[in-house]
């Protein structure tokens, strides 16, 4: 999408008109048209103005995937987490059935002792 569709989107969606938008950041009611139909781009200080009045990110109002991109990322952390838990009780496991081995090889050796 488009950003100048994407303002209209989000103006809408907030329920505002060009004069209010614009009044919110600092431009008139035909920058906002303007904008909104492609004609021209906000600069930098007005995108951050945008940002704030439509309550959306740069990224988000300039339709970035950065979302997506940390979407991923944060699944792929929570699989390598789930892979590292599934690796520690398998190694807990393994050290339980040792102490255990262990402690019977020492009961038997002490009553091994004692019948001797």
């Amino acid at each position: 999408m488009k950003l100048g569709e994407n303002i209209l989107k989000l103006r809408k969606q907030n329920g505002l008109s060009q004069e209010q938008l614009g009044d919110q950041v600092g431009v008139t009611r035909q920058t906002i048209s303007n904008w909104e139909l492609g004609e021209t781009a906000p600069n930098p200080e007005q995108l951050k103005a945008l940002s704030k009045a439509l309550n959306v990110s740069i990224d988000e109002l300039l339709d970035n995937e950065v979302k997506e991109v940390l979407m991923k990322k944060v699944s792929n952390t929570e699989q390598l987490a789930g892979m590292t838990i599934k690796g520690i009780r398998i190694i807990g496991k393994g050290f339980l059935i040792y102490v255990i081995l262990v402690a019977i090889a020492l009961i038997s050796l002490f009553v091994y002792a004692l019948v001797r």
